[in-house]
């Protein structure tokens, strides 16, 4: 019996172990995210690119540098032992889009219909 609880905790250490990354994951994580960064600047600052592609590149790349981070650091994926935490992260983006796209549409609601000031209700000095 004991021999039975043994290799039970043998293999709940193999798989708690195996849920962390290696070194090299690690490494090849830290080197995307770096060169990510680096792209990010140089859409900036090198002027190569037109000024209204600058934003859509930098979303990009910020986009790409959330889903290195969250794989290669985070250890989030779609085995069995992630799935959790892939639920949980994506009904978190779910409410946070929620808020934010409900935010943007009351103020936007609330631009469209505020009096603005026109050159007639400005008092003439």
């Amino acid at each position: 019996m004991s021999g039975a609880h043994h290799s039970h905790d043998a293999a709940h250490h193999d798989a708690a172990h195996a849920d962390h990354g290696s070194t090299k994951s690690y490494l090849i994580g830290f080197a995307l995210s770096v060169l990510l960064t680096l792209a990010s600047f140089g859409v900036v600052m090198s002027g190569l690119i037109p000024h209204d592609l600058m934003m859509p590149g930098i979303i990009v790349f910020g986009v790409a540098q959330l889903v290195v981070q969250l794989v290669c650091f985070l250890h989030m994926g779609t085995s069995p032992s992630q799935r959790g935490n892939l639920a949980i992260m994506l009904f978190t983006l779910l409410i946070l889009a929620i808020v934010v796209v409900g935010s943007l549409w009351v103020l936007h609601n609330m631009n469209v219909n505020m009096m603005h000031p026109t050159s007639k209700m400005m008092p003439v000095e």
